[in-house]
């Protein structure tokens, strides 16, 4: 009898070959889609704040009411894979990112380290670091521009 197929149904589907469930589970809980951003003017960069959405969990990385999101916040984005190309303000991380630019998924992945944890243990997620956008105002914004593990420095620095 045939060894079984153990490759990892990222490595053999595409986005858009994901069941809903396989979709689901790519998400690695970083939260960095959850916050807010700013873009650049001048220069068109995505620059990411240390302010999360009102329905963003800080402790769980994870929104308070995934199913009803639109509901509460009317411009949250729905990731689709024919979607996720168009969005670039997606972090660099990000899991449907690389794997829609035929990258693989790191290490610090819960599918491939078999742990939901090990991306905070990490230091890849902004679990417990950030703050509700209700308690920052518009003009406030600025100041809390946040360069996070794994995205670009705009700075230059």
């Amino acid at each position: 009898m045939p060894p079984l197929d153990k490759t990892p149904f990222w490595k053999t589907k595409t986005l858009s070959e994901m069941s809903p469930s396989e979709w689901e589970s790519v998400c690695d809980g970083c939260g960095k889609c959850c916050l807010i951003s700013l873009e650049d003017e001048d220069t068109g960069d995505i620059l990411l704040t240390d302010v999360h959405c009102k329905l963003f969990n800080n402790e769980t990385c994870r929104c308070r009411d995934y199913v009803n999101r639109k509901q509460h916040v009317p411009d949250c984005v729905k990731l689709t894979p024919g979607s996720i190309a168009k969005l670039q303000w997606m972090p660099q991380t990000c899991a449907y990112r690389l794997l829609n630019e035929g990258k693989d998924l790191p290490e610090w992945h819960h599918l491939v380290s078999g742990d939901g944890n090990s991306i905070h243990r990490a230091g890849m997620s902004v679990q417990g670091a950030t703050i509700s956008e209700k308690d920052v105002s518009d003009a406030g914004l600025l100041t809390r521009i946040t360069v996070w593990p794994g995205e670009p420095d705009h700075d230059g620095g």
